[in-house]
């Protein structure tokens, strides 16, 4: 498999669990590999040779990961988009069946049409603290569901739910331990997470949570890494109807230990507790300043790991980061 060198090829990967199918635009060419090491490296390998201009996959729910990380591994220019772009985008051309193979294809188009920007993907150590931080929101979801049962259930049952719960708080304990550990192994982290936590109201799981799912974080500007995480509101404006600006989309782990950092923030950060209270003086409801307050701090979070500069209250004031 070859490449012509007056031609560019985009190249749109559907993803399953036991299955890859990739398709070339415009050639249209198609094949299939198995989601396994065997398969994802005889794809990297033929990938390599062709030289595609943009590599499109859509988010799976991990099993896209390892050949994406493969695929960017190899020098190769990977997006992951989100499936709702991709099937969007298919109803826009009124391609309403679906196959692996129509997918793929369908992927190939999106990315010499839409063309997303190539992301960075994360490391093995990114990956291997993601899977704990998933673990870890796992075990926080079956604790609170025992605990709520142990309010309606009959007494027979309660020292089985409270056996479970206590051997629930272990686990935690330990993935928390190893989170910690994982991180102490290595330099740059630990620096970037010292400087995340020297934010009153940034926490461990919070630091830890931008680490592993915020890559872009210092690598974008304001405007680009609010966009990403889903704090930046949309317009929603049609003639001479303006209406309300909404956020939407964005990761939403990343955003949710945002908002509780915000929370803490909004009361012991003196920036963002000024910011806050100057919003809620405004007329500004709960959730309007809470949100602008957790873009704010995103920026300010952004601008330090940019600078790699500590806390520093009278200059938190994020300057606009060039647009790389």
């Amino acid at each position: 498999m070859t490449k012509s060198t007056n031609e560019t090829q985009y190249v749109g990967i559907d993803v399953s669990k036991a299955h890859l199918d990739i398709a070339v635009r415009p050639t249209n060419v198609c094949w299939q590999e198995n989601n396994d090491i065997q398969g994802i490296s005889s794809l990297v390998e033929k990938l390599t040779r062709l030289r595609p201009t943009l590599i499109v996959l859509e988010a799976t729910g991990g099993y896209e990961m390892p050949g994406a990380c493969a695929l960017g591994a190899a020098g190769l220019p990977v997006a992951v988009i989100n499936p709702r772009q991709a099937r969007d985008f298919a109803k826009s051309l009124g391609r309403l069946a679906k196959t692996d193979k129509i997918d793929a294809l369908m992927l190939a188009h999106f990315g010499e049409s839409v063309r997303p920007e190539p992301h960075n993907l994360p490391d093995e150590q990114a990956l291997q603290l993601q899977a704990l931080l998933v673990r870890r929101r796992q075990l926080i979801e079956m604790l609170v569901a025992e605990k709520n049962r142990m309010h309606t259930t009959h007494q027979t049952v309660r020292p089985h739910l409270q056996e479970h719960i206590d051997w629930l708080e272990e686990k935690l304990g330990e993935i928390d331990q190893e989170l910690h550990d994982q991180l102490r192994q290595s330099p740059i982290w630990q620096e970037k997470e010292d400087l995340l936590r020297s934010v009153p109201g940034i926490g461990p799981v919070t630091s830890i949570t931008l680490l592993a799912e915020l890559p872009e974080l210092g690598q974008l500007n304001r405007k680009q890494i609010a966009a990403l995480v889903g704090v930046a509101p949309f317009n929603c404006d049609s003639g001479r109807m303006r209406g309300k600006r909404a956020i939407w989309g964005g990761r939403a782990c990343v955003r949710n230990a945002l908002y509780m950092a915000t929370l803490t923030a909004s009361r012991f950060n003196p920036i963002i507790r000024a910011y806050f209270q100057h919003l809620v003086d405004q007329g500004k409801p709960f959730k309007v300043a809470l949100v602008a307050c957790m873009r704010k701090l995103l920026s300010i979070l952004n601008a330090m790991i940019h600078t790699m500069k500590s806390w520093q209250p009278n200059l938190a004031v994020p300057k606009p980061l060039p647009i790389p």
